[in-house]
């Protein structure tokens, strides 16, 4: 029997993409990274953690806070001008090759990305960026120095983090792992503990300030509060950043919880407002896209490789960053019967809305299938070539699915194995595998394996 630690009253959320931002330092002395992310998922904390533990000095500039900072980027006609500037600014003075300069808010001056190759071709110092995705000036941001800056995307906490923060053993995943390899039940006890806090998942969510406090205190009216906080700043944020269509956009962000509990759970443009036209609005969902507070997954018209050739712009299902924050906007006070596992009119949005945010941030751009002649399939997504349909239960009949045994039966798609994600333990049956919801961590996209080099053919060409 696996025994689980005690949940102390604050723990260090380990995240993953901390040894990435390690391996890209290890492996690249001409680039700065920017991270890339929506609000309060992370981003400042993390970058703060690695270079203070790998730099002898670490500075650090907010271009929303610092004004003199921002000015002095804006009016910088080139980067010794710009270094000097900043270096006025610093606390303690850059030591070269020991020092990490970490901007954030770089939307609020996206000349400092055009300046980007000239700061790294300096060499002396390291760079690090960030910024909040919320407000379209960030596509300005993305015009990028080719060669010299990568984008790493970062999203709240997801499960397999949330499992460690809370205490799992590292045995524990690992044992579920393997399980999920060879398709064979979890331990029962572990099952029912990973269910039981698989439950707390859904109502803490994966924000790092929710999910700390819950560390913290276990109180999940002080979580509540602060999700309340999160999703008036999104709002906030909303009126600042795009005035002009502000209404628009508040009104899809607030319907997301409501469009998600309807059968098809497909987001209906004209409940947004009388007239509301998709053609003559397509940047109010394209704002909360690039913001990161909505994760959309469009419709395909056909089931093949590349999913992308039959994506469908205007079908699509619009899922909230974090399902905590669905379930603030959604539960009304009533988190409690989602515990104990007694709601079963909100879990379906929520369950989905869990499964879009793990597809998302293991690296996958999720869809979903509608055919009148076959039924919809919840979410389809691709692997190395391979389309692999996916279907979310959260009640009892999960083993009820027409369109998905329609789809696998099909002559006309080559579809391999089949998900269905439940509440219940792995059981398999034929070309469909049922997994519990909590082994939706081990859905990720993997890597092409073997040699990748290609040298190419001449003879008789010279």
């Amino acid at each position: 029997m696996y025994i689980f630690q005690q949940i102390l009253a604050y723990i260090v959320i380990e995240r993953k993409i901390l040894p990435r931002i390690e391996q890209f330092y290890r492996d690249n002395d001409k680039k700065a990274l920017l991270i890339d992310g929506v609000r309060q998922c992370g981003k400042t904390y993390i970058i703060r953690k690695y270079g203070m533990d790998n730099y002898d000095v670490f500075l650090e500039i907010n271009l929303h806070e610092d004004a003199a900072a921002r000015k002095a980027v804006s009016t910088s006609k080139n980067s010794e001008e710009l270094m000097l500037r900043l270096s006025s600014l610093f606390k303690k003075n850059p030591v070269p090759g020991k020092t990490l300069i970490f901007i954030d808010e770089v939307q609020e001056c996206p000349d400092i990305i055009t300046m980007a190759k000239f700061l790294v071709d300096d060499g002396r110092y390291r760079y690090i960026l960030s910024g909040s995705l919320l407000g379209l000036e960030l596509k300005d941001v993305r015009s990028v120095p080719v060669g010299y800056m990568d984008i790493y995307d970062m999203y709240p906490v997801d499960l397999e983090e949330f499992y460690n923060a809370v205490g799992v053993p590292g045995n524990v995943i690992d044992h579920v792992r393997n399980c999920f390899e060879r398709r064979i039940p979890v331990d029962p006890v572990v099952h029912g503990r990973l269910m039981d806090l698989f439950r707390i998942y859904m109502v803490v969510g994966g924000m790092p300030e929710a999910v700390d406090r819950y560390l913290a205190t276990n109180n999940l009216r002080d979580v509540m509060a602060v999700q309340k906080s999160i999703t008036d700043l999104y709002r906030l944020d909303i009126a600042k950043y795009d005035p002009e269509n502000k209404l628009y956009i508040r009104n899809v962000f607030d319907r997301i919880p409501s469009e998600l509990n309807k059968k098809n759970k497909r987001f209906t443009v004209s409940s947004v407002a009388p007239n509301f036209r998709l053609d003559r609005n397509k940047n109010t969902f394209v704002w909360l896209n690039d913001a990161g507070v909505a994760l959309p997954v469009l419709n395909i018209a056909e089931p093949r490789y590349p999913l992308v050739a039959s994506a469908e712009s205007s079908m699509f299902k619009l899922f909230l960053c974090d399902v905590g924050l669905l379930s603030y906007m959604t539960l009304d006070g009533m988190q409690h019967e989602v515990l104990s596992g007694e709601l079963g009119m909100n879990n379906g949005s929520l369950f989905e809305n869990l499964v879009a945010q793990e597809l998302y941030a293991h690296g996958f751009v999720p869809y979903y299938y509608n055919s009148k002649k076959l039924g919809e399939v919840d979410f389809m997504v691709q692997n190395l070539g391979r389309v692999i349909p996916i279907e979310v239960k959260s009640g009892k009949y999960y083993k009820t699915h027409a369109a998905l045994d329609n789809l696998l039966s099909s002559e006309e798609y080559s579809v391999g194995e089949a998900f269905v994600i439940q509440t219940d333990n792995v059981v398999c049956d034929g070309r469909t595998t049922y997994i519990p919801v909590y082994m939706t961590m081990m859905l990720k996209k993997e890597d092409a394996a073997g040699d990748m080099t290609v040298t190419p053919n001449l003879e008789g060409l010279r």
